[in-house]
């Protein structure tokens, strides 16, 4: 997409442009016999994202830190779509053992699943440890969605072998990836407070989300298995992700109005990913 097309939001070749909604590109989409995961679906993004899915069909389901907030999206998506199947369980990505517990209560809910969505995030956050020691935004971001994949790959595997449907995993990524540290990933010393960034520790965070989707899709397809993952930058938009670094934020925005997006538009990356 050029310059001219991102600013003014003309359609490309596809006939969507960075304006374009999520509505609008899955317009005409029967969903109805996909079931989908969408970490973060709670809020901003993510809550688009199952909100137009299930708008489509799909039985999607809410994996969240904040169940209240997941179980209030819920019922809003319930009150304008009475007709939607839409479930809520509990993840903390932060910690390891909240990930195993929410892959053993989706299996044990013998349900397909065609789509996994790793939406949720931190950004830019002060040092601090996860439950398992691990530096938080590297623990969130990347090792939770990471080990959540792999316990969920087999369930999609065999999904797509029974249904000959594509699997689709999506990792919401960054361009934020290019400033890491200097040597990429610090994996000799990834959980020391000396030299912590909270940019530089995101941007690694979210290029560790690029090196794992490139890597998955090269063994899958090595392996045959009928199952594409993909990474998405959504672009500059204002949501809950902001909150550690409003000031920056407002910042930004002032010189770079014309690039943000607002939620809907977003959403619809996500969703055609």
């Amino acid at each position: 997409m050029g310059i001219f097309s991102l600013v003014t939001g003309w359609p490309g070749s596809s006939g969507f442009g960075s304006a374009s909604t999520a509505e609008q590109v899955a317009e005409g989409i029967d969903a109805s016999n996909l079931t989908a995961i969408v970490t973060g679906g709670a809020s901003g993004i993510g809550a688009e994202t199952v909100r137009v899915l299930a708008l489509r069909g799909a039985h999607v389901v809410i994996a969240a830190r904040n169940m209240e907030a997941a179980n209030d999206t819920k019922q809003l998506i319930l009150k304008s779509n009475p007709a939607a199947r839409v479930d809520t369980l509990k993840l903390d990505l932060s910690s390891l053992k909240s990930v195993r517990s929410f892959a053993d209560k989706f299996i044990s809910m013998d349900l397909p699943l065609n789509i996994l969505i790793n939406n949720a995030g931190i950004m830019f956050c002060a040092y601090q440890l996860s439950e398992d020691g691990i530096e938080m935004q590297f623990a969130t971001n990347h090792l939770g969605h990471f080990l959540l994949t792999n316990l969920l790959l087999e369930k999609m595997k065999s999904t797509a072998r029974k249904t000959g449907i594509e699997g689709r995993i999506v990792n919401l990524s960054s361009i934020a990836h290019l400033h890491s540290y200097d040597e990429g990933i610090r994996f000799d010393n990834l959980n020391d407070s000396d030299g912590y960034s909270d940019k530089k520790a995101y941007g690694q965070s979210k290029l560790a989300n690029i090196l794992h989707a490139n890597e998955l899709s090269r063994r899958l397809q090595e392996e045959g298995a009928n199952i594409t993952v993909n990474s998405v930058h959504p672009g500059l938009i204002v949501t809950s992700l902001w909150r550690h670094s409003f000031f920056l934020m407002r910042v930004l925005k002032l010189f770079t109005s014309i690039f943000w997006k607002n939620v809907p538009q977003v959403g619809m990356k996500v969703s055609g990913a």
